[in-house]
C-alpha cells in the first residue's frame, strides 16, 4: 500500500471508486423513477401529487399528523380556508 503524506493511496482509491459506482447507480435509479412518474402521468395520474404522497408515506404517523395540523392552521391564518368546526361525537 502506498502512502503519501500519511494517506494510504490504495485504500483511498477503493473508497473513491465505490462512491463513483454508487453515484452511477443513483443516476440510473433517478432515471428509472422519472420514467415511472412519466408512465403514471400518461395514465392520468398527477406526478406532483404522487411525489407528495411518497413523501408523506415516508413520514411517521405522528409527524404527518402534526404537519397536516400546522398546514391547516397556516391556511386558516391566511384566509385560505374557513376554520374547521369540530364534529360532534355521537355517544
Amino acid at each position: 500500500m502506498s502512502e503519501v503524506g500519511g494517506v494510504a493511496g490504495d485504500r483511498l482509491r477503493s473508497f473513491i471508486e465505490r462512491i463513483e459506482r454508487l453515484e452511477e447507480e443513483r443516476a440510473t435509479i433517478a432515471v428509472d423513477i422519472r420514467e415511472v412518474y412519466a408512465e403514471a402521468k400518461a395514465n392520468g395520474f398527477d406526478p406532483k401529487i404522487m411525489r407528495q404522497v411518497v413523501k408523506l408515506r415516508k413520514m411517521e404517523s405522528g409527524d404527518r399528523q402534526e404537519q397536516e395540523a400546522m398546514l391547516e392552521i397556516y391556511k386558516e391564518a391566511l384566509g385560505m380556508e374557513a376554520p374547521v368546526e369540530p364534529q360532534p361525537i355521537d355517544v
